[in-house]
């Protein structure tokens, strides 16, 4: 028995799909990421495990027990154990942290002290909820959740209009919920960044359809499309006739190499090319190269090369991914 089944649900938007059947499975204390565009279904999945809607297929299971549907089982949203973080999460409005909390709170004093030690917010707990800055009332809202006990955490977009920051701030504290809680993780992000170093999982969606499912590391480098190369960060496309030294021999039903831009390195005996413009991201550059007809994209450590430069590049194989 798996700590979450998802068994072949969906959901119908008129007469189309909003969320194609789809199943998965998540073992306790793992970390599941949602990833996809826009309207791809994410928070639609997420409500539907959350309990907040439901499916018009299939069940969900959570520790073994068949989740109700509303409203033909049960009038209230939600299942216990489940604890679900809304992007437009409310808090009471001139209470002060520590009441709003009291009012939640299901743990011993000592639990919740470390609840409130992990969300980073022990110090703000005399504090009226309207003396709050977006980041505190986001990390309240978390440990409002927590001090339920939940067994499962799902987090809809929660690093969406954070500063770096609290973003940061926000992504060490869901580290220590994990570790220091034990409690399992659902994430929704928009931003590769935001799951790729959080995940132990990742699931694609598509037009409500599971497009690819694997860790990050498979996703990142070897995605099952364009697609999926694109919401994990940029990436270069050669023709498989490409005549470069070093590709290695083409698949037979493949017609590009994926190569990202940070896998291409600047050596002494490469492809020859040039560098065609310079953009400086902080920690590393960015150059537009051109190699005979191709334009490709180099990440490279800064002061590498400059506007005009002849370069070398290359690329190991064990980096160069076909689709």
């Amino acid at each position: 028995m798996n700590f979450l089944e998802v068994s072949g649900v969906s959901k119908k938007a008129g007469k189309t799909f909003e969320l194609e059947p789809l199943s998965f499975d998540l073992p306790r204390f793992r970390k599941l990421a949602i990833a996809g565009e826009t309207g791809s279904g994410k928070s639609t999945l997420l409500k539907m495990i959350a309990g907040w809607i439901s499916s018009d297929t299939g069940e969900i299971r959570f520790e073994g027990t068949r989740l109700k549907k509303i409203p033909d089982e049960k009038l209230i949203p939600g299942h216990p154990g489940i604890a679900y973080l809304s992007q437009h999460f409310e808090l009471a409005n001139f209470l002060t942290v520590e009441q709003v909390l009291s009012y939640a709170n299901e743990l011993s004093e000592a639990e919740a002290a470390t609840v409130y030690e992990i969300c980073r917010i022990d110090h703000l707990l005399e504090r009226r909820t309207d003396q709050l800055s977006g980041g505190e009332k986001q990390r309240i809202a978390l440990a409002r959740l927590l001090v339920n006990a939940p067994r499962l955490l799902l987090l809809d977009e929660p690093f969406s209009n954070l500063d770096m920051i609290h973003k940061n701030l926000l992504k060490t504290v869901l580290h220590d919920v994990g570790e220091q809680l034990g409690i399992t993780g659902i994430l929704v992000s928009h931003d590769p960044q935001d799951t790729l170093s959080w995940a132990d999982e990742l699931i694609v969606l598509r037009a409500g359809a599971i497009v690819q499912q694997g860790t990050p590391q498979q996703l990142f480098h070897q995605p099952a499309d364009t697609y999926v190369a694109g919401l994990f960060g940029k990436y270069n496309l050669l023709p498989v006739h490409t005549a470069l030294p070093g590709l290695p021999p083409a698949q037979e039903t493949k017609t590009h190499y994926m190569i990202r831009p940070v896998h291409l390195k600047i050596t002494g005996d490469g492809w020859p090319a040039i560098v065609q413009q310079v953009r400086f991201f902080g920690n590393y550059e960015e150059l537009d190269i051109t190699t005979g007809d191709l334009q490709l994209l180099v990440h490279c450590d800064t002061g590498t090369a400059r506007k005009g430069d002849t370069i070398r590049l290359s690329a190991s194989p064990n980096n160069i991914w076909q689709l």
